[in-house]
């Protein structure tokens, strides 16, 4: 029964260290591969989008209103 579990232990730790062994070697793949990336393709620096002006011409408010109302009165009847 002893001789069983060392083996089981032995087993263990061999696969939990080939486990770790793998996702560490993974790990420096990816930090390597995403400091080439960003090293020969930087990112562009992105200029803020400009606001455009908050008045709405009047007409378009009348309009909208307009099909709001229309639109309410269809459904009501």
């Amino acid at each position: 029964m002893n001789e069983m579990m060392s083996t089981g232990m032995e087993i263990m730790l061999v696969g939990m260290g080939s486990v770790f062994s793998f996702l560490a070697m993974l790990i420096v793949a990816v930090n390597l591969m995403a400091t080439t990336i960003q090293r020969f393709f930087p990112e562009k620096k992105l200029e803020p989008v400009k606001k455009k002006s908050a008045e709405t011409d009047p007409k378009v408010i009348a309009a909208v209103t307009a099909a709001v109302h229309k639109y309410r009165h269809q459904q009501n009847s």
